[in-house]
Protein backbone atom coordinates (compact mmCIF):
# COMPACT_ATOMS: atom_id res chain seq x y z
CA UNK A 1 0.00 0.00 0.00
CA UNK A 2 2.48 2.98 -1.01
CA UNK A 3 1.19 6.56 -0.11
CA UNK A 4 2.32 9.70 0.10
CA UNK A 5 3.72 10.02 4.01
CA UNK A 6 3.67 13.79 4.54
CA UNK A 7 1.59 13.78 7.80
CA UNK A 8 3.87 14.50 11.26
CA UNK A 9 6.95 15.50 8.38
CA UNK A 10 8.11 18.81 8.35
CA UNK A 11 5.96 21.01 6.33
CA UNK A 12 8.98 24.18 6.41
CA UNK A 13 6.12 26.50 5.86
CA UNK A 14 8.05 28.97 4.07
CA UNK A 15 7.20 32.73 4.25
CA UNK A 16 6.44 34.09 1.22
CA UNK A 17 6.30 37.98 0.09
CA UNK A 18 3.05 38.58 -2.43
CA UNK A 19 5.53 39.35 -5.74
CA UNK A 20 7.17 36.53 -7.28
CA UNK A 21 10.46 38.38 -6.86
CA UNK A 22 10.58 37.92 -3.76
CA UNK A 23 9.55 34.06 -3.01
CA UNK A 24 11.83 31.65 -2.63
CA UNK A 25 12.58 29.59 -5.48
CA UNK A 26 9.99 26.42 -6.22
CA UNK A 27 12.19 23.89 -5.84
CA UNK A 28 13.46 24.61 -2.32
CA UNK A 29 9.41 25.08 -1.35
CA UNK A 30 8.87 21.52 -2.77
CA UNK A 31 12.30 20.56 -0.88
CA UNK A 32 11.05 21.73 2.15
CA UNK A 33 7.58 20.26 1.76
CA UNK A 34 7.93 17.01 1.34
CA UNK A 35 11.10 16.74 3.41
CA UNK A 36 11.54 12.48 4.52
CA UNK A 37 12.40 12.26 8.11
CA UNK A 38 13.42 9.16 9.47
CA UNK A 39 10.80 7.78 11.66
CA UNK A 40 9.46 9.84 14.38
CA UNK A 41 6.94 7.74 16.19
CA UNK A 42 7.95 6.48 20.15
CA UNK A 43 7.17 3.03 20.96
CA UNK A 44 5.10 4.45 23.76
CA UNK A 45 2.71 6.30 21.27
CA UNK A 46 2.29 3.31 19.28
CA UNK A 47 1.15 1.04 22.56
CA UNK A 48 -1.04 4.27 23.70
CA UNK A 49 -2.95 4.03 20.11
CA UNK A 50 -2.93 0.54 20.26
CA UNK A 51 -4.66 0.36 24.05
CA UNK A 52 -6.89 3.43 22.59
CA UNK A 53 -8.33 1.05 19.92
CA UNK A 54 -8.46 -1.87 21.65
CA UNK A 55 -10.63 0.13 24.08
CA UNK A 56 -12.90 1.02 21.33
CA UNK A 57 -13.41 -2.09 20.00
CA UNK A 58 -14.33 -3.65 23.37
CA UNK A 59 -17.01 -0.73 24.34
CA UNK A 60 -18.81 -1.39 20.93
CA UNK A 61 -21.01 -4.03 20.89
CA UNK A 62 -21.16 -4.25 17.43
CA UNK A 63 -17.42 -5.64 17.54
CA UNK A 64 -16.89 -9.32 18.59
CA UNK A 65 -13.58 -10.51 18.50
CA UNK A 66 -10.14 -8.34 17.66
CA UNK A 67 -6.44 -9.71 17.04
CA UNK A 68 -2.98 -8.51 16.58
CA UNK A 69 -1.66 -9.08 12.81
CA UNK A 70 1.92 -8.33 11.36
CA UNK A 71 5.06 -8.10 12.66
CA UNK A 72 4.28 -6.92 16.05
CA UNK A 73 1.55 -9.64 16.58
CA UNK A 74 3.96 -12.59 18.06
CA UNK A 75 6.42 -10.61 19.52
CA UNK A 76 8.42 -9.54 16.75
CA UNK A 77 8.53 -6.46 15.08
CA UNK A 78 10.57 -3.62 16.24
CA UNK A 79 10.71 0.34 16.71
CA UNK A 80 9.90 1.41 13.18
CA UNK A 81 6.93 -1.33 12.85
CA UNK A 82 3.44 0.24 11.82
CA UNK A 83 0.33 -1.07 14.26
CA UNK A 84 -2.32 -3.31 12.43
CA UNK A 85 -5.06 -4.65 14.51
CA UNK A 86 -8.19 -6.69 13.09
CA UNK A 87 -11.64 -7.11 14.16
CA UNK A 88 -14.78 -9.07 13.60
CA UNK A 89 -18.38 -7.57 13.17
CA UNK A 90 -21.22 -8.87 14.51
CA UNK A 91 -23.02 -10.69 11.29
CA UNK A 92 -26.14 -8.48 11.18
CA UNK A 93 -24.10 -5.40 10.88
CA UNK A 94 -22.72 -3.99 7.63
CA UNK A 95 -18.80 -4.10 8.24
CA UNK A 96 -18.97 -0.51 6.25
CA UNK A 97 -20.61 0.94 9.43
CA UNK A 98 -18.15 0.40 11.79
CA UNK A 99 -15.72 1.14 9.83
CA UNK A 100 -16.87 4.85 9.01
CA UNK A 101 -17.54 5.18 12.27
CA UNK A 102 -14.49 4.65 13.53
CA UNK A 103 -12.49 6.46 10.76
CA UNK A 104 -14.41 9.66 11.74
CA UNK A 105 -13.29 9.05 15.62
CA UNK A 106 -9.75 7.89 14.52
CA UNK A 107 -9.92 11.38 12.43
CA UNK A 108 -11.37 13.87 14.88
CA UNK A 109 -9.73 12.65 17.98
CA UNK A 110 -6.63 11.20 17.01
CA UNK A 111 -5.87 13.51 13.86
CA UNK A 112 -5.79 10.09 11.72
CA UNK A 113 -5.74 10.59 7.92
CA UNK A 114 -6.85 8.33 5.58
CA UNK A 115 -4.85 6.99 3.23
CA UNK A 116 -6.36 4.22 1.40
CA UNK A 117 -9.18 1.36 1.07
CA UNK A 118 -8.57 -2.26 0.35
CA UNK A 119 -11.00 -4.98 -0.03
CA UNK A 120 -9.95 -8.77 0.10
CA UNK A 121 -12.74 -11.05 -0.10
CA UNK A 122 -14.66 -10.81 2.77
CA UNK A 123 -12.21 -8.03 5.02
CA UNK A 124 -11.80 -4.75 4.69
CA UNK A 125 -8.44 -2.96 5.01
CA UNK A 126 -7.98 0.91 6.00
CA UNK A 127 -4.83 2.45 6.10
CA UNK A 128 -4.08 5.25 8.51
CA UNK A 129 -1.09 7.74 9.26
CA UNK A 130 -1.26 9.48 12.69
CA UNK A 131 0.81 12.22 13.71
CA UNK A 132 4.75 11.39 13.49
CA UNK A 133 4.48 9.74 10.81
CA UNK A 134 3.01 6.20 12.94
CA UNK A 135 0.73 4.21 10.24
CA UNK A 136 -2.22 1.92 11.97
CA UNK A 137 -3.23 -0.58 9.22
CA UNK A 138 -7.45 -1.23 10.45
CA UNK A 139 -9.30 -4.20 8.89
CA UNK A 140 -13.00 -5.10 9.80
CA UNK A 141 -14.28 -8.92 9.05
CA UNK A 142 -17.70 -10.27 8.92
CA UNK A 143 -17.77 -12.67 12.06
CA UNK A 144 -18.68 -15.56 10.35
CA UNK A 145 -15.52 -15.17 8.14
CA UNK A 146 -13.53 -14.01 11.22
CA UNK A 147 -10.15 -16.86 10.86
CA UNK A 148 -6.28 -15.89 10.39
CA UNK A 149 -5.22 -14.51 6.94
CA UNK A 150 -1.54 -15.84 7.88
CA UNK A 151 0.80 -17.11 10.34
CA UNK A 152 1.39 -13.77 12.01
CA UNK A 153 -2.15 -13.57 13.75
CA UNK A 154 -2.79 -13.20 17.41
CA UNK A 155 -6.16 -13.51 18.57
CA UNK A 156 -6.58 -10.30 21.37
CA UNK A 157 -10.54 -11.32 22.08
CA UNK A 158 -13.57 -13.47 20.97
CA UNK A 159 -13.19 -16.16 18.93
CA UNK A 160 -12.43 -16.91 15.26
CA UNK A 161 -14.66 -18.97 12.91
CA UNK A 162 -14.68 -22.46 12.23
CA UNK A 163 -13.96 -24.43 9.07
CA UNK A 164 -13.66 -21.43 6.79
CA UNK A 165 -10.87 -20.38 4.77
CA UNK A 166 -9.58 -16.94 4.90
CA UNK A 167 -10.15 -15.31 1.82
CA UNK A 168 -9.82 -18.50 -1.43
CA UNK A 169 -6.29 -17.02 -1.89
CA UNK A 170 -4.05 -19.12 -2.59
CA UNK A 171 0.13 -18.34 -2.84
CA UNK A 172 1.07 -17.43 -6.87
CA UNK A 173 2.36 -20.16 -8.97
CA UNK A 174 5.96 -20.49 -9.81
CA UNK A 175 4.19 -20.64 -13.59
CA UNK A 176 2.50 -17.68 -13.15
CA UNK A 177 5.51 -15.84 -11.34
CA UNK A 178 7.38 -16.71 -14.36
CA UNK A 179 4.87 -15.81 -17.22
CA UNK A 180 4.55 -12.69 -15.63
CA UNK A 181 8.21 -12.16 -15.44
CA UNK A 182 8.81 -12.51 -18.99
CA UNK A 183 5.96 -10.56 -19.92
CA UNK A 184 7.48 -7.57 -18.20
CA UNK A 185 10.69 -8.02 -20.14
CA UNK A 186 8.81 -8.32 -23.49
CA UNK A 187 7.12 -4.84 -21.98
CA UNK A 188 11.04 -3.39 -21.23
CA UNK A 189 12.39 -4.22 -23.95
CA UNK A 190 9.66 -2.71 -26.49
CA UNK A 191 9.94 0.51 -24.39
CA UNK A 192 13.68 0.95 -24.29
CA UNK A 193 13.63 0.97 -28.33
CA UNK A 194 10.65 3.42 -27.99
CA UNK A 195 12.58 5.68 -26.37
CA UNK A 196 10.38 5.13 -23.23
CA UNK A 197 13.03 4.86 -20.73
CA UNK A 198 11.42 5.91 -17.29
CA UNK A 199 8.52 3.05 -18.44
CA UNK A 200 11.47 0.48 -19.57
CA UNK A 201 12.49 1.33 -16.07
CA UNK A 202 9.71 0.46 -13.92
CA UNK A 203 9.11 -2.83 -16.22
CA UNK A 204 12.79 -4.01 -15.76
CA UNK A 205 12.01 -3.52 -12.20
CA UNK A 206 9.05 -5.76 -12.34
CA UNK A 207 11.37 -8.87 -13.95
CA UNK A 208 13.84 -8.08 -11.16
CA UNK A 209 11.02 -8.66 -8.75
CA UNK A 210 9.16 -11.71 -10.01
CA UNK A 211 12.66 -13.25 -10.49
CA UNK A 212 13.20 -12.45 -6.38
CA UNK A 213 9.35 -13.90 -5.72
CA UNK A 214 10.05 -16.97 -7.61
CA UNK A 215 13.74 -17.44 -5.41
CA UNK A 216 11.51 -16.72 -2.29
CA UNK A 217 8.69 -19.41 -3.57
CA UNK A 218 10.62 -22.02 -3.66
CA UNK A 219 12.24 -21.13 0.23
CA UNK A 220 8.85 -20.47 1.69
CA UNK A 221 9.94 -17.72 2.54
CA UNK A 222 6.74 -14.23 1.90
CA UNK A 223 7.11 -12.67 -1.58
CA UNK A 224 4.37 -10.17 -1.33
CA UNK A 225 5.67 -6.20 -0.91
CA UNK A 226 9.33 -7.91 -0.81
CA UNK A 227 9.07 -9.28 2.38
CA UNK A 228 11.34 -12.58 2.01
CA UNK A 229 13.92 -10.73 -0.04
CA UNK A 230 16.21 -9.63 2.46
CA UNK A 231 16.58 -13.28 3.82
CA UNK A 232 17.46 -14.79 0.72
CA UNK A 233 20.80 -16.22 0.59
CA UNK A 234 23.73 -13.51 0.02
CA UNK A 235 24.98 -15.70 -2.86
CA UNK A 236 21.06 -15.52 -4.73
CA UNK A 237 21.16 -11.54 -3.44
CA UNK A 238 24.31 -11.20 -5.39
CA UNK A 239 23.49 -12.61 -8.59
CA UNK A 240 21.39 -9.71 -8.89
CA UNK A 241 23.61 -7.31 -8.55
CA UNK A 242 23.11 -6.47 -12.48
CA UNK A 243 20.00 -6.02 -12.37
CA UNK A 244 19.87 -2.55 -11.34
CA UNK A 245 19.15 0.41 -13.81
CA UNK A 246 22.66 2.41 -13.24
CA UNK A 247 21.41 5.39 -15.57
CA UNK A 248 18.43 5.65 -18.34
CA UNK A 249 20.68 5.19 -20.85
CA UNK A 250 19.50 2.82 -23.62
CA UNK A 251 23.01 0.59 -23.10
CA UNK A 252 22.51 1.00 -19.30
CA UNK A 253 18.99 0.08 -19.15
CA UNK A 254 20.01 -3.53 -21.54
CA UNK A 255 22.20 -4.23 -19.86
CA UNK A 256 19.67 -4.35 -16.35
CA UNK A 257 16.95 -6.08 -18.52
CA UNK A 258 19.36 -8.88 -19.32
CA UNK A 259 20.68 -9.39 -16.20
CA UNK A 260 17.09 -9.51 -14.94
CA UNK A 261 15.90 -11.98 -17.20
CA UNK A 262 19.14 -14.38 -17.01
CA UNK A 263 17.93 -14.12 -12.86
CA UNK A 264 14.60 -15.16 -13.90
CA UNK A 265 15.27 -17.95 -16.27
CA UNK A 266 17.45 -19.29 -13.60
CA UNK A 267 14.72 -19.15 -11.17
CA UNK A 268 12.02 -20.48 -13.56
CA UNK A 269 14.39 -23.58 -14.09
CA UNK A 270 15.33 -24.30 -10.26
CA UNK A 271 11.64 -23.96 -9.77
CA UNK A 272 10.93 -26.40 -12.74
CA UNK A 273 9.08 -24.44 -14.96
CA UNK A 274 8.28 -26.65 -17.75
CA UNK A 275 8.39 -23.74 -20.74
CA UNK A 276 12.29 -22.07 -19.48
CA UNK A 277 13.82 -23.86 -22.10
CA UNK A 278 11.50 -22.77 -24.95
CA UNK A 279 11.14 -19.38 -23.20
CA UNK A 280 15.20 -18.81 -23.16
CA UNK A 281 15.65 -19.73 -26.63
CA UNK A 282 13.31 -17.14 -27.90
CA UNK A 283 14.13 -14.17 -25.83
CA UNK A 284 17.58 -14.92 -26.25
CA UNK A 285 18.16 -11.59 -27.24
CA UNK A 286 16.82 -10.01 -23.74
CA UNK A 287 20.17 -11.57 -21.91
Amino acid sequence: MAAARNEGSPTGRLAGASTADSRPDSSNCDAARFTIRAVVFTVEQRDALRERVLTLAEKDRRVVAGAAVGSLALGGGDRFSDLDLTFAVADDVPVAEVLDDWTRMLSDQLAAVQLVDLVRGPTIYRVFLLPDALQFDLSLTPAARFVPAGPRFRLLFGETAEGVSADGRNPPAAGDLFGWGVIYGLHARTCIERGRVWQAEHYIGAVRDHALSLACLRRELPAEQARGYDDLPADTLASFNGTHVGSLEPAALRSALAAAMRALLHEGEVANVPSVDAVAQRLAQLQ
